[in-house]
C-alpha cells in the first residue's frame, strides 16, 4: 500500500514537471538572468546575428523575413583605436546614420555587443568591451535616441570576427556590433 502511494506521487510529480515551463538564460546589459519560455518547437531557432529570421509559411516551408536582414545590414559596426573606447570621427558618422534610422523607425530596439581584439586579460577585455559599447550608446541617447530602447552587452575578447593573429585581424576584433531585436 505504502509502496503504491509513493509510485502515484512520482507519477503525479512527473506528469506536473512535464507541464512545466523551460528556464532559458539570457544576456542583457552585461548581465546574465533567467526567463521563463514555453517549450520550443525544435524546427526554430533564434536568428544568429547578421542572419535573417525565418519563419514558416502556411504550407510548411521556411521564408526568409527580409525587413530584418535590411536592419541589420543597415546597422554596420563601427571600430575602435587599441586600447580606447572614444569615438573616432568616421565612426560618429556612421552613429549618426543609425541614430537617424533609429528616429524613424520608433519600435526598433538594438543590443549594442561592445568587442576587443586577443590581446588582454579576459577581465581587462571584457571591462573595456563595456566601456566602447557605453560610449556607443551615450552617442545615440545624446542624439535623441529613448535609452530604453538599447541594452548593452560586453564580449571582450571572446567574439573575434578574425582569428588571425596580426593588425589587420585585431582592427576588425575591436568593434561594436549593432543587434536589432
Amino acid at each position: 500500500m505504502r509502496k503504491s502511494i509513493i509510485f502515484s506521487c512520482l507519477i503525479v510529480f512527473t506528469l506536473a514537471c512535464a507541464g512545466c515551463a523551460v528556464k532559458q538564460l539570457t544576456k542583457c546589459d552585461g548581465i546574465a538572468s533567467a526567463q521563463n519560455e514555453s517549450v520550443i518547437n525544435q524546427n526554430e531557432r533564434p536568428s544568429v546575428a547578421g542572419e535573417p529570421a525565418k519563419q514558416n509559411n502556411s504550407e510548411g516551408q521556411t521564408t526568409r523575413q527580409s525587413s530584418v536582414s535590411q536592419i541589420t545590414t543597415y546597422l554596420q559596426d563601427i571600430h575602435f583605436d587599441f586600447d580606447q573606447y572614444s569615438i573616432r570621427s568616421e565612426d560618429g558618422q556612421i552613429l549618426s546614420s543609425h541614430t537617424d534610422y533609429l528616429l524613424k523607425n520608433k519600435n526598433v530596439k538594438i543590443i549594442i555587443e561592445g568587442n576587443c581584439d586577443e590581446r588582454g586579460t579576459t577581465e581587462y577585455n571584457l571591462v573595456l568591451g563595456s566601456k566602447r559599447a557605453q560610449e556607443a550608446k551615450k552617442f545615440l541617447v545624446n542624439s535623441g535616441i529613448d535609452r530604453k530602447r538599447i541594452k548593452t552587452i560586453s564580449y571582450g575578447k571572446e567574439r573575434p570576427l578574425d582569428s588571425d593573429h596580426n593588425e589587420d585581424a585585431w582592427a576588425k576584433n575591436r568593434r561594436d556590433h549593432f543587434v536589432v531585436k
